[in-house]
């Protein structure tokens, strides 16, 4: 099923931060998103790379010995097994691109451990 997807309706659904949503799937990976205000944790994902891309807003994220700037309509791609933390000074909304079923706080259970598996 071939369906187009509107970014900014599916930001309007939903509210909370650090728990992202799935809109859409290709081969074995989902195409998510999330809004960020202030620090994630640190973490890193041992089996996967990371995908970031800046919808609105700006974003930091902070790696062992640099932290790097990302601002709306870039992106990054965090390596596997990199340690890293994101946040926000201000509310910004992302796009993860990732394997099913990633964690979001990857190798940390916390009790910001968003659920994988929530579409909108």
């Amino acid at each position: 099923m071939t369906t187009k997807i509107n970014l900014k309706s599916k930001f309007d659904k939903f509210h909370e931060q650090w728990s992202p949503k799935i809109i859409a799937e290709m081969n074995d990976y989902q195409f998510k998103l999330v809004k960020i205000k202030n620090d994630f944790i640190w973490h890193q994902h041992e089996d996967t790379d990371e995908v970031f891309i800046v919808v609105e807003g700006k974003i930091g994220i902070e790696f062992e010995h640099e932290t790097i700037e990302i601002n709306e309509g870039e992106m990054i791609v965090v390596p596997k097994g990199k340690k890293h933390r994101p946040f926000a000074k201000k509310e910004a909304k992302i796009m993860l691109i990732e394997p099913k079923e990633v964690v979001n706080t990857g190798n940390i259970e916390s009790e910001i451990t968003a659920p994988s598996d929530q579409w909108i």
